[in-house]
């Protein structure tokens, strides 16, 4: 459930993303409120994104040592740890990317408001943060989908009576 939450705020941060990204496109020039209001936008967008796929990360973390301890503790099959390092290794380099290409579109921003760098390059950034955005949120719906299941089944697991008596 608090893996979901998180993936509700990484969809907040993308529909952020795109509004900061309607105002900026609609700027006459580096100067005045429009752009004030752009780079707030931008910057909070980019604060939640980092947000949820961090404590993403972290939940994964979290669930995977928590699965790690129940089947060591209860004897159980090795595959559900393995799983849960499929679901890092799966989604951990598409988040990292998606969190380097927002942070390097906002950073790169200040470069293109002020001409030090040609304004393609904060475009180009932007949608190629947004593209990887939109896949780290399928992947990590995916994952996220996949660790509950898998803690379920965990649960179902060792709830039976079977695994009780296995304890006694």
């Amino acid at each position: 459930m608090m893996g979901r939450a998180l993936l509700i705020v990484g969809v907040m941060a993308t529909l952020g993303l795109i509004a900061s990204a309607v105002l900026g496109y609609m700027l006459d020039g580096p100067v005045g409120p429009e752009m004030s209001r752009h780079v707030l936008v931008s910057l909070a967008s980019c604060l939640l994104l980092l947000f949820s796929h961090c404590w993403i990360m972290f939940y994964l973390i979290g669930t995977g040592k928590a699965i790690k301890d129940a089947v060591k503790e209860h004897g159980l099959d090795q595959s559900f740890v393995e799983e849960t390092k499929w679901f890092k290794n799966r989604s951990y380099p598409m988040l990292m990317l998606a969190m380097g290409l927002a942070m390097a579109t906002f950073i790169l921003g200040g470069g293109a408001a002020t001409n030090s760098l040609p304004i393609w390059v904060h475009h180009g950034l932007f949608w190629a943060a947004l593209v990887v955005q939109g896949r780290a949120l399928w992947l990590e719906n995916d994952v996220l989908g996949a660790n509950e299941r898998l803690m379920a089944d965990l649960d179902r697991r060792l709830a039976s009576p079977r695994a009780r008596r296995a304890e006694a």
